[in-house]
Order: C-alpha cells, then structure tokens, then sequence
C-alpha cells in the first residue's frame, strides 16, 4: 500500500487514541523533547475510566498532565528513567518512581525485561519514504518500538531530522498518527559560567591533547570547558557524548573538531540526544556530520573505548573521602539519576590514553545560607554512589586536581584534603582520623 494512503487511514485524534488504553496497560512515552503533549492531555481527561496505568518517561521538559490530573495516583503511576527539575518536584511529592539503570543498557532492558502496550513518540512528520524520525532522542526508542504492542506517533514540525542509525520508525509499523501541534521545542539555556567554573576548567584543559575524543557533560563547569578549549590552540579533536549540547557547537565553530582521528565514525560527531537551544536543534538538523545513535552505540565502556584518548568531563554533587561519586542523589532525595556517568568514565579510562574527570565545586550553600563541603568524610545515609572509588581518576575543585588511581585510602584522603576549601581541610583531616580513613601515623 503507498505510504500516504497509509498515512491517511492511521492518522487519528488523540481522544481516540488515548480511548485504546485500558486499565492496568503500560503507555511509554520515550524520552525527553520526544514526550508526547497532545495525547498525554487527551489521556488524562479519560482518567476516570481507568486504573493503574503506568506511564514511563525520561527527562519531562514540560508538565506530564497524567500527573497533574490524578494527585492520589487512583488512574496512573509515573515511572521515569531520569529526573529533569519538574521530575525531582513530583518525586518529592510521592507522584514519581525513578527506575535506576545505566544508561546505555536501556535498549537491552527494553528488549529483555518490560512490556509497553502503547508507545507514544512525538517524531517528525513523514518523509517521502515513509519514515518518521526521533529526532533529538534516539536513546532506545527503536528498542522500545521492537517491544511495543502498538506505537503511536504525534508529529511536530519542530522536531529537527537527524542522520544515523535506528533512527526512524516507518509508516507500516505504526498503528496510528497524531498532528501535532507544530509548538517549538523547549528550550535548555546554556548554564552561566561562574569563576570557579572557569577555574575549574582552566585545571583541565592543560591535560587535554589534540586529537582526543570528548564526552562532555551539562553545566556551567562543560560549559567552560568548552569555552576554555575553543579559545586555545588545540586541535583535531573529536565528539562521542550522550548528550549533544549548545557548547559543542562552540567548538566546531572555532575550527576545534575535526574528527578524523577517530577510531569510530570518522569525521563524524556521534551522540544519542540532544538538549539545549535552538541552536543546536538547528545544527543537527539535517547535518551529516552529527550522528544520532541509539544509546547501547554511545554509552557501552566497550563501544566508548574503541576511540583512542577519549576525555569525559563529568559533574557530580558530592565525593567522600575515599572517592565515592555521589551525583544522583542528596540522602533519599532522588535529584537527577546514574544516567550515562558511570559507562563514560570506565570507557574512558579503558580508552587507549583516555582520562576521566570528576568536577565539583569545594562548596555549595544551603538553603540557611550556610557553606557546605562537597568533600566529605563519609556520604550521607541514603546518598547513592554513582561512580565507585575503585572507578575514579581525575577529581577537580577550583582548588586543584588529584589523580586517585593506585592511590590507598589514606592517600586519597589526603589528596582530596588538598584540594577542598582551605577553611574545611581541618575539620576534614580530624574526621578522617577519628573515623580511621586516615592511617595512625597522621594523627
């Protein structure tokens, strides 16, 4: 059957859509811009027919209204893979459940572990071949198509096309199309870039060499980084990330990334989602250079080891004395999720000449106004570890830089002494001894 004749008979109103979910189905929505808007309002307002639907999702960047419309959770329950800042508000309120997993298992998960009755993806609208593209989020939507029951697209014009692999679903194995509303895509500003950001970035450019292959993460500290790298006289390097950001642009602008020492996708920028603004959504769109793949492509320590000197640059919130990476957690409150961090660090330091970076500011304030060292002597009941000590290399303040491989407990300890606030090295030091992290002879 010729694919517009398809595309006329499957196109439907989201109400009608939202009418073939019944109580106790699984509904996924995918994962970030991709979230479907139209149909999540239309399911909503069918709420009362229906109990116990599970809804998944990744990285809400606008209000889910299966959520708001159901406060006691009688209709839905919201399961989401990692939280956005509208995720962590309604896992405070008791409305959200985080699923823990690395991030690029989740196209094996997919296919092994969970059913999805319905799979609702906002794409791009059809091409002239049949397809509909994901977009700014390939992750594992394909895995979860090859599992779903029924996929259901919503369209939207906004959506830019992305070159590469499983990137598309086509018309014949869809079971409905939705029009979307065409509305722009949210928009991620760029974090402002802070003195200690750049301090902290002018530690870790110095060991970046030309020709490496960068993961760089979000926040004012990537951000600098990328800005310090665009400013300084490095050159041919290339990009293997998760995450396609506004900075990345930045250096390929300044001449900065070339690619072509690459041992995967040569000359080409690969990554399985993109966040930012509209810049990088107009970059990527239709660019032959950037790469979309699914996440088991980007995030496997394998797949990521392959390229030689591979760089990742990490943010985390908290590390303890002998160099446990809390970055998805504050004791039991669940902030953001494991995502992508722990496989970028061990790719990279499995990488031929790869090195692995964990940044942080020395200090944070609290809500009482009051300082607060990200070192600590011991993380806090119910703060989950991201990256084991065992796993970390490079750890960066504005204070300075230590390499913890091959280093003992003690001399991590100290070494991470040296580079928190200079106002919290005692209190750490007597903490360490009082708790025997530090050996006798420093007491």
């Amino acid at each position: 059957m010729p694919t517009q004749k398809m595309l006329k008979e499957k196109t439907k109103s989201a109400a009608d859509v939202a009418s073939w979910v019944q109580s106790g189905d699984t509904i996924d929505y995918g994962f970030g811009l991709t979230q479907p808007d139209i149909f999540d309002l239309e399911l909503s307002k069918q709420k009362d027919r229906l109990r116990d639907v599970i809804v998944r999702g990744t990285l809400s960047v606008s209000a889910r209204q299966v959520i708001e419309c159901d406060p006691e959770q009688k209709h839905f329950q919201f399961q989401n893979w990692h939280f956005s800042g509208y995720d962590r508000k309604k896992s405070e309120q008791g409305l959200m459940s985080y699923v823990p997993f690395n991030f690029g298992e989740g196209p094996e998960i997919y296919r092994k572990y969970l059913d999805v009755d319905i799979l609702v993806l906002k794409t791009t609208p059809m091409d002239k071949h049949g397809y509909f593209n994901f977009g700014v989020s390939n992750t594992f939507a394909r895995a979860c198509c090859d599992v779903a029951k029924k996929i259901v697209v919503e369209t939207s014009t906004a959506i830019p096309t992305c070159c590469g692999s499983e990137s598309s679903v086509h018309i014949s194995e869809v079971e409905a199309v939705i029009e979307g509303d065409n509305a722009p895509l949210f928009e991620l500003p760029s974090a402002p870039i802070s003195d200690i950001d750049r301090q902290v970035a002018d530690r870790i450019v110095p060991l970046i060499e030309d020709r490496s292959c960068l993961q760089i993460g979000i926040g004012g500290m990537p951000n600098a980084v990328c800005s310090a790298l665009a400013h300084s006289d490095i050159k041919d390097l290339g990009i293997h990330t998760e995450m396609f950001v506004d900075g990345m642009i930045d250096l390929v602008e300044a001449g900065k990334v070339t690619g072509k020492y690459k041992q995967t996708y040569r000359g080409e920028i690969t990554f399985t989602f993109a966040l930012g603004t509209q810049k990088t959504y107009d970059f990527i769109n239709g660019n032959e250079i950037c790469v979309s793949l699914p996440v088991d492509e980007t995030n496997l320590p394998s797949k990521i080891a392959e390229n030689d000197n591979v760089v990742s640059i990490n943010n985390c919130l908290q590390i303890d004395l002998s160099g446990q990476v809390a970055s998805e957690s504050s004791g039991h409150r669940h902030i953001s999720g494991t995502g992508g961090q722990l496989q970028f660090v061990r790719g990279a330091v499995a990488s031929k000449g790869g090195k692995s970076f964990m940044c942080l500011s020395s200090r944070f304030t609290d809500k009482a106004g009051n300082p607060v060292s990200r070192i600590v002597a011991g993380l806090a009941p119910g703060t989950v570890t991201t990256t084991p000590r065992s796993d970390v290399m490079y750890v960066v303040t504005e204070h300075g830089i230590v390499n913890l491989k091959g280093k003992s407990i003690t001399e991590r300890a100290l070494a991470l002494i040296s580079i928190a606030h200079p106002d919290d090295r005692e209190t750490l030091m007597k903490e360490g001894c009082e708790r025997g992290i530090i050996s006798r002879r420093y007491w």
